[in-house]
């Protein structure tokens, strides 16, 4: 079936809703049709996330309903019984009423949902799910993305992202949905009057701020001296206002200022078209604020709570937004170090990151005695090595992170959780600080032990099915192409996760990659530079991710900047 036949079901349908039609009806731009029905809204392996608006190409009810619908069916046959979805949203526009519209769909489908009473972050979701046992979880979120995305994220009994297998079990359910009149939903009256329908809110919320101030790790220092941190806070318009101020209270850190104008939860982002905290511009305000406060430590959350962007003073007073690589470094150096001081750090320690992710905890990890354990790109993969840890005792988990400034520790989330990490930011501030030295001084003194590393993302838009062929292909001659030499350094890795193949071209042989299949190329250089190449899977953009060794910082900022001009200029060539 065409596009245009797609549009024409819809304006004809009886269960489309009539404000959805009349949005349609509007639409005078062939190619906006074209692109709002050409395809499914791709239920992909954590779930659905596109533009807010009609079409089957879009984040609505209908497509929303088609997504819980096929979840209900996987799980009324996957368990026979005591079968029960936790539920909650972030404050982006249209959040709460796709949260509804999940739990409805299945409640009638004979499934007990909780559901919070309002807007909690992402990590929040992951503790639920395990707290109250339940056998699956929803959050409503597009994490960082601008205002016109939302989402809808699936989760396993474990409190993790649902992984691949599960995955595609689901996404087989969904798409065996042909008609959205065979979406199921009922009465909220009805739901709560029949317990199928309940909401949540204080208890959890007061279980999860427990386990995570459980998680400090100078607790002397803390009780001691966290007043005397002075500390600028900005939830960017998200769902981090309440639990990170709550944590940092409750654990002494009286000085904490939180940047007014992004305070209040609201999904147009009015001061942030961008809510990343990896973009310096939400950063604005709170640095206005800095000039007249002084802090040690400024940081924000994206709108789901999930990731946390830092930013500190450099030797030179100005200040500078960590990359999640450099927030990560001083983490895992800070964890580790601290442990062992303490002498809690255990023999079968290990840190998880993801392959694109810095190399330079690789030496910090090795120094600690510590396993470094790589997975594919998403905290998902993570999630699955604290569950696979959890089962076979192998390891103990510590921390583990992604580039994307994402991090976790503790095993009672399993997913991101930038509420714990902005306690342990704290923590670690005050802990450098107890030492006469800044956060930039302590990532200055590590890399001067470990080694100068740098890493830089471009990210490269390619927007409709037609950027999605130029991905596929760019990725595909990239795999096709000889390379062998990158400005005068020998090749001497390729890693080639969709056909999980490792080749080593210095003693010509190769391995197999014990990881599931991702389109995903990675090539490493003898100088240890290295460079990866990937589609996103949550926007319509080719990210290619490279890193460098140097022997000092302006070394590494020379060698990366010359790196990345050479990589770019071969993406672009095939591109092109």
């Amino acid at each position: 079936m065409g596009y245009k036949d797609k549009y024409n079901n819809w304006i004809d349908s009886e269960v489309i809703s009539e404000s959805l039609k009349k949005e349609l009806r509007e639409i005078k731009d062939e190619k906006e049709i074209e692109d709002r029905f050409y395809k499914e809204l791709d239920f992909g392996t954590g779930g659905l996330r596109g533009v807010i608006g009609a079409g089957t190409n879009r984040m609505n009810i209908h497509t929303v309903g088609k997504a819980t619908q096929g979840l209900s069916d996987y799980l009324n046959s996957s368990y026979k019984f005591d079968v029960s979805v936790a539920i909650a949203h972030d404050s982006r526009n249209m959040s709460p009423e796709f949260a509804k519209a999940a739990a409805l769909t299945l409640c009638a489908n004979g499934i007990k949902v909780y559901l919070f009473e309002s807007l909690r972050p992402t990590p929040v979701l992951s503790f639920t799910v395990r707290h109250l046992k339940c056998k699956s979880g929803i959050v409503v979120t597009a994490s960082h993305n601008p205002k016109q995305y939302n989402g809808y994220k699936v989760y396993g009994e474990d409190g993790g992202q649902v992984t691949d297998n599960a995955a595609h079990e689901i996404i087989t359910k969904v798409n065996a949905i042909e008609d959205y009149a065979n979406i199921k939903t009922m009465d909220e009256y009805e739901a709560v009057k029949s317990g199928l329908l309940v909401y949540i809110g204080e208890d959890i919320d007061k279980a999860y701020i427990e386990n995570v101030k459980s998680l400090t790790v100078r607790k002397q220092l803390v009780k001691e001296s966290a007043k005397d941190l002075k500390i600028i806070y900005t939830p960017i318009h998200g769902s981090g206002n309440v639990p990170v101020r709550r944590v940092l209270k409750e654990l002494g850190y009286e000085n904490l200022h939180v940047v007014k104008e992004q305070e209040l939860p609201d999904g147009n982002f009015p001061t942030a078209p961008y809510p990343n905290p990896e973009n310096p511009d939400v950063f604005k305000l709170a640095l206005e604020m800095a000039k007249e406060i002084q802090p040690d430590i400024i940081f924000g959350t994206d709108p789901d709570c999930d990731r946390i962007g830092a930013v500190v003073k450099d030797n030179e007073g100005n200040y500078k937004v960590l990359t999640g690589n450099q927030t990560g470094i001083l983490l895992v150096h800070y964890m580790l170090s601290s442990l062992k001081e303490l002498n809690q750090l255990p023999d079968n320690a290990a840190v998880i990151k993801t392959i694109v992710t810095t190399e330079a905890v690789r030496n910090i990890a090795k120094y600690y005695g510590t396993e470094l354990i790589d997975v594919l790109t998403g905290f998902k993969y993570i999630g699955e090595k604290i569950k696979e840890f959890e089962e076979t005792h192998s390891n103990k988990f510590i921390i583990g992170f992604e580039e994307s400034y994402g991090y976790l520790s503790g095993e009672f989330v399993r997913d991101k959780d930038a509420v714990i990490a902005s306690m342990l930011i704290a923590e670690m501030t005050l802990y450098y600080k107890s030492k006469g030295m800044t956060l930039y001084d302590g990532l200055i003194k590590i890399y001067e032990q470990y080694g100068f590393h740098k890493e830089e993302l471009v990210s490269l838009e390619l927007k409709g099915k037609e950027g999605q062929e130029q991905i596929a292909k760019c990725i595909d001659s990239l795999r096709n192409k000889h390379i062998s030499e990158l400005n005068g350094v020998k090749l001497v890795k390729k890693f080639d996760y969709k056909e999980s193949m490792e080749n080593d071209l210095l003693s010509n042989t190769t391995s197999v990659i014990k990881l599931p299949k991702s389109n995903v190329l990675k090539f490493v250089f003898e100088d240890d530079s290295w460079f990866v190449v990937r589609p996103s899977g949550t926007e319509p953009k080719m990210k290619i991710y490279l890193a460098v060794s140097g022997k000092s910082l302006k070394d590494s900022e020379a060698k990366v900047a010359k790196f990345k001009e050479t990589v770019m200029n071969l993406i672009n060539s095939m591109l092109n």
